[in-house]
């Protein structure tokens, strides 16, 4: 797989690459770039923004920018683009990011990710140039790049060797083998800590009275998701 991050801060995801499963899942073949919006530019002093048309605060990234960026970067229109790979805008009122759109997004043979700063993108750049708007949540950060490391994470941590065991990503929060619950509580060493106890069964050594446990704390967990907080 290659994951193309287009950032004004190309350096900040030096760091990101030295993590393990993501430095094993570059190992085995997959590719992670970090694009600088500035290097294509076609203004001066290395201009990537303007004030925004009818007023109010804050800077929007432009679309010829962006236009001679993607063009540089890849050498075609880059309204043809989303043709050769999914190219992704990062921003608040995207689709939310989702387990499914996970799988989805580590199915692609290319992402590019399109990480907007101050006041977010000129709408035209959503419009035109990629095939998908992306959110991390209904909130709003400084700019894209955070985003675009946690679309990474989820995304290269479900490639072949990325985690190093297969079987380490198998039942997790909200996959198959959980049918979409979170995943159950885990305990280690000590078993006694402070008055606080493991609960038997996990020491029982019964596998399946095991699985019945931690399947049934599963659904408890996804039942109360949309609900208070479990005490």
């Amino acid at each position: 797989m290659e994951i193309d991050v287009v950032t004004l801060f190309p350096g900040w995801f030096d760091w990101f690459r030295e993590q393990r499963h993501v430095a094993n899942a570059l190992e085995s073949g997959n590719r992670l770039r970090a694009l600088d919006l500035r290097e294509h530019t076609p203004l001066g002093a290395g201009q990537v923004d303007d004030t925004p048309f009818g007023g109010g605060a804050g800077m929007v990234l432009r679309v010829d920018v962006m236009d001679a960026a993607l063009r540089g970067f890849y050498g075609v229109d880059p309204v043809e683009l989303p043709r050769q790979r999914r190219v992704i805008a990062l921003t608040p009122g995207g689709r939310v990011l989702d387990e499914q759109l996970v799988s989805e997004l580590a199915a692609e043979p290319a992402l590019t990710l399109l990480c907007g700063r101050y006041e977010g993108f000129d709408e035209r750049i959503v419009q035109h140039f990629c095939s998908d708007a992306v959110s991390i949540g209904r909130y709003v950060l400084a700019g894209g790049e955070l985003a675009a490391m946690v679309v990474c994470d989820a995304v290269m941590r479900k490639l072949p060797g990325a985690l190093g065991h297969a079987d380490s990503a198998e039942e997790e929060s909200f996959s198959a083998a959980l049918e979409g619950d979170p995943e159950y509580p885990h305990y280690t060493r000590p078993a006694e800590y402070r008055g606080w106890t493991v609960p038997e069964v996990l020491l029982s050594g019964h596998h399946e009275e095991i699985r019945r446990w931690r399947r049934a704390r599963s659904r408890e967990r996804g039942a109360a998701a949309d609900g208070p907080p479990l005490s």
